[in-house]
Parts: C-alpha cells; structure tokens; sequence
C-alpha cells in the first residue's frame, strides 16, 4: 500500500516506517530534517508540516500524523495546524483506507506542558471529525494516546535516576513503551483493524491513573 507518515526523522515515526517498510508497503515520509533510510520503497521529503510546501502525490492509502514538537511555542502549529494540514491535502480521495493520529496521554489528562497537552486534544478531536467525513470511503480514522516512550526526545528524564525512579511510580507497570511497540499498534490499527473508526487508544502502562508530570 502507498503510506504517508509524517515525522520520520526519529523516534517513533522512524519505528513506523521502518515498521511498513519490512512489509514492501511504499512509505513516503515528511519531515523538516533529513533521514538515513535507505529502501527501495522509501522517499523521503524534507518539508515542515505547517508552513512548508508539501510534496504532490496521489492515491495515498494510509496517512499517519506522527510530526510533533514539544514546548516549543509552537506545539499547536505543528502538531494541531500541521496535522490538519497534511490530513485535508491528503486523505480525502477515493484510495484511502485509513488514517493514523499520534496523539499523547496527557491529551486524557492534560498533565504536560499546556499548548502541547491542548495540541494533542484538539488532534483527538479532530480524528473524530475526520472520521465521519471519511467513512464514505469506507475508510477508518484513529488515534494513539502513548504515555511516555523511549526516545531520544525523552532522554532528559531516562538518563537522571532520579526523576526515573519518580516517574516510574506514576504507572501500574513500571515501564514505558518502546517506539516499535508503538509502530506495531499504529501497523494493527491502520492495515488490519477495518471495522474500528473514531476511537483513541490508550498506551500508557496505567499512566492514566496518575496525573503528576514530572519533567
């Protein structure tokens, strides 16, 4: 299948990638730094999601919004604005089967940073709306909700004992998610899933639970 995923760079849009990539899916990537993913079915686009020129292709399949900042200023252009931006470019043509948003736990709780916690609420919201405007294509729409994952972005608070140890107090399993873990989910839910649509899905080892942010 054709597959846009946004976000590719790293972290978990790399894991996503490389994820449809071992099944000889074509994945285009969009991403503001460049990458070294070298496969036949690869292209990869360096563009910023909200303010940049976005690549012309047509009959893409899947859409995977996985771009995002963090408590940068501009936690609601990229994730929210940008997000919007690539799905309405993208999405609504008779080929697409379904659409992907990473979004975040503190999306459920809001205990993160505010513009990034309201970013990933507003894209929750939006999934719901891009879902009863794609279902006359018999096309699926969707969210993720990770809690923390192991990703460079996240090193600050891995690599300090300290603030790890508290952290791992505030869930029911004291672990977090890795970046494959979550490229499995979003593979499960975009190539296998056809009857779920309009729902997010909590992956946060019980973080919920618990809403203290410790940073």
């Amino acid at each position: 299948m054709k597959v846009i995923i946004t976000g590719t760079s790293g972290g978990i849009g790399r894991a996503i990638a490389e994820k449809f990539l071992s099944f000889g899916h074509s994945v285009t990537g969009l991403d503001i730094c460049a990458q070294d993913i070298w496969d036949k079915n690869y292209l990869h686009c360096i563009c910023d999601v909200f303010s940049g020129e976005l690549p012309e292709t047509d009959g893409a399949e899947i859409v995977i919004n996985n771009a995002g900042v963090q408590d940068t200023g501009r936690d609601i252009d990229v994730n929210l604005k940008g997000t919007m931006r690539v799905t309405e470019k993208y999405a609504f043509q008779p080929k697409i089967k379904s659409v992907l948003f990473i979004a975040s736990a503190s999306a459920h709780n809001g205990s993160e940073f505010p513009e990034y916690a309201a970013s990933k609420g507003g894209m929750i919201a939006y999934m719901k709306n891009v879902a009863l405007r794609i279902a006359k294509y018999g096309a699926t729409s969707n969210s993720l909700s990770p809690g923390g994952v192991l990703t460079r972005l996240n090193d600050r608070v891995i690599n300090n004992p300290e603030l790890w140890g508290k952290i791992m107090a505030q869930t029911l399993l004291p672990k977090w998610a890795t970046a494959e873990e979550i490229a499995e989910w979003a593979y499960f839910v975009t190539v296998i899933n056809r009857s779920m649509t309009a729902q997010d899905i909590l992956i946060d080892n019980g973080e919920i639970a618990k809403a203290d942010f410790i940073w």
